[in-house]
């Protein structure tokens, strides 16, 4: 899979493989996959919204979480935060599921975690409409704090029994989506990423929608019709946005000549870049460049 889309997760100490990020429009805390960040990771995910409001989109779906509420993503689930109020702020705990597992091959491990980690379920929203949401929501703010405040003794066994306590109650308290709806949602979320990976690899070649269908064995109209389901855009609006945010990296990021940088994200013409950009970021990239909040 591309590491473009991949997120090899950086443990502070990987005798406990566990992270909370931070993060706000302004970035993340550690440094992390933020805000307008298409990615998927082999770690579970709890993320807890702190302050404003959010939409995440999981394999083509909206959710809209606002301060308190929570979502969790299962491994290996193409996820992005796509807007963030202008003050938010969210939280997201990153674990592999062996943390839930105490050992290899456990009861524990056979019986309430693979069961659900390589179940069709991608994603459960936890908004606090019944007493065990609540339950897991006041546990992610435990865990916040104890993330946030000096590390005490034994702090590492806390955030365990949280997350183990958490997670009981989650899946306590949920049914498995039927096999056959899942199966097809498993199925276009490996195809999407297929396609995805391929365009983040090739983004500076002259690329054909035929290519990019070829890249999940997909007719064009089904590659059409997957990216428009899962993601509401066409492969060709997906490889232009692709192509503006590399060019903003370049942009911010060096003294290349404008005409240079449209050749190196993949743009024949100057002028089709250049308009492209107005369109995407509503300035030039001259202006962008010389703008103070070149942020992307």
């Amino acid at each position: 899979m591309n590491k473009q889309l991949y997120e090899a997760i950086q443990f502070p100490d990987e005798a406990f493989p566990y992270i909370m990020y931070t993060h706000t429009n302004h970035g993340s805390v550690p440094l992390g996959r933020g805000v307008n960040d298409l990615h998927w990771h082999e770690e579970l995910q709890m993320t807890l919204v702190t302050k404003g409001k959010l939409t995440i989109q999981i394999n083509g779906i909206d959710y809209e979480l606002r301060a308190g509420q929570a979502i969790f993503i299962n491994k290996s689930v193409l996820h992005i935060v796509t807007r963030l109020s202008h003050d938010g702020e969210y939280v997201s705990f990153n674990f592999p599921e062996k943390l839930l597992a105490f050992y290899s091959d456990s009861a524990m491990e056979r019986n309430y975690v693979l069961p659900y980690t390589n179940s069709y379920l991608l994603s459960l929203e936890i908004k606090g409409d019944a007493a065990w949401e609540n339950e897991i929501l006041q546990i992610l703010n435990d865990m916040k704090k104890e993330f946030e405040w000096k590390k005490n003794w034994g702090w590492q066994y806390e955030i365990s029994i949280k997350t183990v306590k958490l997670w009981l109650i989650l899946i306590s308290n949920i049914s498995l989506p039927s096999e056959e709806t899942s199966k097809h949602n498993r199925l276009q979320q490996e195809r999407l990423q297929l396609m995805l990976s391929f365009i983040h690899q090739n983004y500076t070649n002259t690329l054909t929608l035929k290519e990019i269908a070829d890249a999940a064995h997909l007719s064009v109209s089904e590659c059409t019709r997957g990216f428009k389901k899962s993601i509401h855009i066409t492969p060709y609006d997906y490889l232009i946005k692709y192509r503006i945010k590399k060019s903003c990296e370049l942009l911010a990021s060096t003294e290349y000549a404008i005409t240079e940088i449209a050749r190196r994200v993949g743009f024949n013409h100057v002028n089709h870049f250049i308009q492209s950009f107005k369109k995407h970021r509503g300035l030039t990239p001259k202006e962008f460049r010389s703008s103070s909040s070149s942020i992307f």
